[in-house]
């Protein structure tokens, strides 16, 4: 029952993102940290800053140690806002990749500081689109809805704060986490700006996932 209610909302849905785009091409899995997607990445070379399971070769993504045009496929999981130079990494990224190979991207929004003190950035759609304006952009979605990024948001209070009330607050706000999780119907239309001149779709998400091709 713990488990259920302290499932982190984010993972559940990356898992299924990563999960539909797995392949068997030969694939760079940059920043995999743990390794947590290799199964759906049987051919990879997992790439990481520092040594880890999964890892095989250790470097700087501002610098990759490969040949132009070896990969397939990039998988590039909740690095983005890790990267203090992201448009030289993004240009690395391109190099290696073949012509007309994929890039699978996930990066954070609205989010709390995580993995301290390397984290440099936050993106909107819109600086995605133009970080990425040299590629084809197949797809690019929200993680969540704006109710579900306030659901988000009570999860990482509890996972990353000492709470006066212990264990009992933190489970009270584990399930408030998981009642706004099912109430995005609350919201009926949303804009980009205060006026309400601009319609747009999920002013608050807590990420982005990508998937685009290489020119």
């Amino acid at each position: 029952m713990k488990e259920l209610i302290t499932k982190k909302i984010t993972r559940e849905n990356l898992s299924k993102f990563i999960k539909k785009n797995s392949s068997d091409k030969f694939t760079l899995d940059l920043g995999c940290s743990d390794s947590p997607y290799s199964k759906y990445f049987k051919n990879r070379i997992g790439f990481d800053i520092k040594k880890g399971k999964g890892v095989d070769v250790v470097g700087d993504a501002h610098n990759l140690p490969f040949e132009d045009n070896k990969f397939d496929v990039i998988l590039c999981t909740e690095v983005l806002e890790h990267l203090h130079t992201p448009e030289i990494a993004i240009l690395e990224m391109k190099r290696v990749l073949k012509r007309g190979g994929i890039l699978i991207l996930t990066t954070r929004f609205i989010f709390p500081i995580h993995d301290a003190p390397n984290d440099y950035f936050r993106y909107t759609k819109y600086g995605l689109k133009y970080l990425l304006k040299d590629w084809i952009i197949l797809e690019l979605k929200e993680e969540v809805s704006t109710i579900q990024t306030i659901a988000v948001l009570f999860q990482r209070v509890a996972y990353q704060t000492n709470i006066r009330g212990g264990k009992l607050i933190k489970i009270f706000i584990f399930l408030i986490a998981r009642i706004l999780n099912k109430m995005s119907f609350l919201i009926k239309e949303e804009y980009g700006d205060i006026k309400k001149e601009f319609k747009e779709n999920n002013i608050l998400t807590s990420g982005y996932y990508i998937v685009c091709k290489n020119k």
